[in-house]
């Protein structure tokens, strides 16, 4: 990935927008450190969503501690 001053990037943004449409990457540093990166954007992969989701599912379904579903001890937190 490529490095490239803050002061830079906003005086030549619009080319570097172009850039990374075109797949390159950017970190953009100010006094040297690293504070943004530039990227392309990626889409959502709508089946990873949903697995994760059902990975989240399962586990609140399969994990009690001292009797207590994960519902059960989010609800209890709520009340104090």
């Amino acid at each position: 990935m490529n490095e490239i001053g803050a002061f830079e990037a906003k005086t030549h943004l619009p080319k570097l927008i172009e850039k990374v449409r075109q797949g390159a990457s950017f970190v953009i540093t100010r006094h040297g450190n690293p504070v943004a990166e530039l990227i392309p954007v990626r889409e959502a992969d709508p089946n990873k969503i949903r697995d994760a989701i059902d990975g989240l599912k399962r586990f609140q379904a399969e994990h009690r501690l001292d009797g207590l579903s994960v519902r059960e001890m989010i609800e209890e937190g709520r009340r104090h």
